[in-house]
């Protein structure tokens, strides 16, 4: 997510790249025992149909002894590259990241706790995670590279936001980029603690990280669907078997080369093939966005799926989806748009977003079940002992009002 734009300070050491058996178990040896250890992964799911985990950061600090701070390297660590790609088994890092005496430091850990599941099956008891340590704290900026770049002058390289995590040999500049995803988190989890037991919050985000523990991969259960593409609403009825062809043919391809859809054909494409409905080759070079290569690859394909198309009937529409809060009595509905209110203010006052206080669905809960004790309102999951105490009295008064 960040790469310096100035030399690294000369005191950090380029980054170990662990690829092989013998590489592993060295990095794991120097984990062990280690307190803490920051992790981020990188992800090729812009350059693939099923994305994966392809590259894995892992800091953790060096031995006092062996330390050299320096204002640009306050906390020296040693940052291991670890490549899934080019060795597999990975056991015994799920074993270390799910001990509770390991802390684990991630910066938006929801993303990456979700995926160290889905392709490891990796699980990690106890969870820090710097990006909810600055939403907590009012952060106006919470993105890691406007905290880098505030907290140690490192200058975020955006032309790695679109880079291919799954192309092989990484390049230097990939590498120097990944090392600096965690090199400064065990640093700034130090100076957050204190700002955060300074502002009395600890407690507070030590019950954010709990619930960040408990997260876990779900498979998506809405599959893939067209109707999500605005085309369908620019479109006639007539002509919706037709995109629904094209999109069924760009899904079958993309699956197929294992690539995102968007990299098979756009949706404006789809639109445009929709409308002008080619019969030839000749017809669809003047589609504009379906260049030479397209044509020469799909070409036939794409003009069998408009011709197929043509004799799709419309599909039916979706039934409108219905959001929870749709479904709420008069009364809950009156609890519910209560608690939003109050939410809005007193998050206001914090200077926090609103859900920093309590998310929708902890709110959606609160109005249909009407707790009537702080123990009935620590029975929903999301409320700890810190937010009944904080927060208890307030809402207790406001839905037994309702």
């Amino acid at each position: 997510m960040t790469h310096s734009t100035r030399p690294i300070p000369s005191n950090i050491p380029a980054p170990q790249l662990v690829r092989s058996a013998g590489e592993f178990a060295e990095m794991i040896a120097s984990l062990r025992d280690q307190p803490l250890i920051a992790v981020d992964t990188e992800s090729d799911s812009l350059y693939r149909y099923h994305p994966r985990v392809c590259l894995i950061q892992i800091s953790v600090c060096v031995n006092a002894a062996d330390a050299h701070p320096t204002p640009a390297d306050p906390m020296p660590t040693v940052d291991y590259l670890l490549d899934p790609l080019s060795f597999h088994r990975l056991q015994p890092l799920g074993q270390i990241l799910a001990d509770p005496a390991v802390e684990i430091v991630f910066h938006a850990a929801e993303n990456d706790v979700r995926l160290l599941e889905r392709d490891f099956h990796f699980r990690c008891a106890n969870v820090y995670d710097t990006q909810l340590a600055a939403r907590i704290l009012g952060r106006d900026g919470v993105g890691l590279a406007a905290i880098l770049q505030d907290e140690f002058g490192v200058i975020s390289d955006k032309s790695m936001q679109r880079t291919d995590w799954g192309r092989r040999p990484l390049t230097p500049q990939q590498m120097t980029y990944a090392q600096m995803d965690t090199h400064y988190l065990p640093v700034l989890r130090q100076r957050q603690i204190a700002a955060l037991q300074e502002a009395d919050r600890w407690e507070e985000a030590q019950e954010g990280f709990a619930a960040l523990a408990e997260l876990r991969y779900e498979q998506p259960t809405q599959e893939r669907t067209f109707w999500r593409m605005k085309q369908t609403r620019e479109v006639g009825k007539a002509d919706l078997g037709l995109l629904e062809e094209l999109w069924s043919w760009r899904e079958i391809t993309a699956e197929r080369l294992d690539r995102p859809p968007f990299k098979v054909l756009g949706d404006t494409v789809l639109g445009e093939l929709t409308q002008r409905k080619p019969t030839s080759l000749a017809e669809l070079a003047a589609i504009p966005g379906f260049g030479d290569q397209q044509a020469s690859r799909f070409g036939r394909e794409v003009l069998e799926a408009v011709r197929l198309g043509r004799e799709r009937p419309a599909p039916p529409f979706p039934e409108a989806s219905v959001r929870p809060e749709q479904v709420l009595s008069a009364s809950e509905r009156a609890r519910y748009d209560a608690l939003r209110q109050w939410r809005t203010e007193t998050a206001t006052a914090r200077g926090v977003d609103p859900d920093i206080i309590f998310n929708n669905d902890t709110l959606l809960q609160i109005a249909t079940q009407r707790p009537a004790s702080s123990e009935e309102l620590q029975k929903i999951a999301a409320i700890g002992p810190w937010k009944a105490r904080t927060y208890g009295a307030a809402v207790l008064a406001l839905v037994n009002r309702q």
